[in-house]
């Protein structure tokens, strides 16, 4: 008489699952910081200190965008950037309490992250042209004419306005998620794990070696430096 099988194990919805690549994490966190550096600096004249920050950012934000996609799942615009129709029925489902589950963004945080990226890449890159009207020109404030370049300036004090609300925006959307839906988005960015029940069981997710990244920023900082060097 043949033996029975062992009843299958019930997978732990508990049980953390590894869904954020270090790179990723590391470029969040770095971005929250520069951003708050680059205001602080500004607030108090200390104009070559924005410079290297915005300098940073920028190299960061042009890293970001290659490991867009040359990155691990969670981190390729491929896996989180989703048409209108989904955006929308992702927000209709959530209106009607539905719980959809993903791994990385959902459909409107992914196109959240895209505003984000862009308006910081716009904040960075008119920041090269700025000057502060005193002592200080930003390293392509030479290349334009002093009248644009005070224009390209009141352009990136605009920009900035823009970040804060959609900062605001998000902040707002992680506390909604956490405090009403139990996710917590914030302590994922930190750690890299979201419990099992959490992730959506379809897909497998694949990490790119670190060595990737790390060569993604080099050449990204190169051309920056390449930049402030012209």
């Amino acid at each position: 008489m043949a033996s029975a099988e062992p009843p299958a194990r019930a997978e732990n919805p508990a049980a953390r699952v590894r869904v954020w690549d270090l790179p990723v994490r590391v470029f969040h966190w770095s971005i929250v910081g520069l951003v708050g550096l680059s205001w602080t600096a500004v607030e108090n004249g200390f104009m070559r200190v924005h410079l290297w920050s915005g300098l940073a950012l920028l190299a960061l934000l042009l890293f970001r965008i290659a490991w867009g996609f040359v990155g691990s799942t969670t981190a390729r615009f491929a896996d989180f950037v989703r048409g209108p129709r989904q955006v929308a029925g992702y927000l209709r489902g959530i209106a009607r309490g539905e719980q959809p589950r993903y791994a990385g963004h959902n459909p409107a945080g992914g196109w959240m992250v895209l505003l984000l990226l862009a308006v910081l890449l716009l904040q960075a890159l008119s920041g090269l042209f700025a000057n502060d009207g005193v002592r200080f020109n930003a390293p392509l404030a030479a290349r334009i004419s002093a009248a644009l370049s005070d224009r390209v300036t009141s352009l990136h004090g605009m920009i900035f306005n823009v970040l804060l609300a959609l900062v605001w925006l998000h902040v707002v959307a992680a506390l909604y998620y956490r405090l009403v839906r139990g996710e917590n988005l914030a302590g994922a960015m930190i750690s890299g794990n979201k419990p099992r029940g959490a992730v959506a069981a379809a897909g497998q997710l694949n990490f790119v070696p670190l060595r990737w990244a790390v060569l993604c920023l080099a050449l990204s900082a190169a051309v920056v430096w390449w930049i402030a060097r012209t």
